[in-house]
C-alpha cells in the first residue's frame, strides 16, 4: 500500500537574492519559487513549505526592452476618478521596492496561501537589511 508524504511544518530558511542589474521579471519568477518552496525537495502545493526571500538592490534591477516607456502599474482608490496609473520607469525610479513586490506577487497563487507567502517577501533599495541575524543563505538568479 503506498502512503503519501505530507511534510511536517517546521521553520522557514532565509534567502538573499541580489536583483543589481537583473531584469525584474526573471528575480520575481525566481523569487516566487522560493517562496513557494519549489527548490525543495519536500514541495507540497497545499502547504507553505517555502523560505523567507531578502531582497537587496532593488534600485539597481531593470526594465528590458520597451517595458520603461510601455509598462503601466494602476491602481485605484475606490472613488469615482481615483484610477492612478504610474509608467514603469517612473514607478523604477521612485518605488523600486513597490515594482518587485507587485511582479512576485502576480506570480503568486491568489488566496490565503499565497498571502502567506508573500507576507516572507522583504525588499530593500539599498544594500544594507536589517536580517543578518537570520544568516540568509546567497542565492544567485540565473
Amino acid at each position: 500500500m503506498f502512503k503519501t508524504f505530507v511534510p511536517e511544518p517546521r521553520e522557514p530558511g532565509w534567502v538573499l537574492i541580489d536583483a543589481a542589474g537583473q531584469p525584474i521579471g526573471r528575480v520575481a519568477s525566481r523569487i516566487a519559487s522560493v517562496l513557494r518552496g519549489k527548490h525543495k525537495p519536500d514541495w507540497t502545493p497545499n502547504m507553505p513549505t517555502g523560505d523567507c526571500v531578502v531582497v537587496i538592490n532593488a534600485e539597481k534591477a531593470l526594465l528590458t526592452g520597451s517595458k520603461p516607456r510601455t509598462k503601466v502599474y494602476t491602481r485605484y482608490s475606490g472613488y469615482p476618478g481615483g484610477l492612478k496609473r504610474t509608467p514603469g520607469a517612473e514607478m523604477l525610479a521612485q518605488k523600486p521596492t513597490k515594482a518587485l513586490e507587485h511582479a512576485v506577487k502576480g506570480m503568486l497563487p491568489k488566496g490565503t496561501l499565497g498571502y502567506q507567502m508573500f507576507r516572507r517577501l522583504k525588499v530593500y533599495s539599498g544594500e544594507t537589511h536589517p536580517h543578518a541575524a537570520q544568516k540568509p543563505v546567497k542565492m544567485e538568479v540565473r
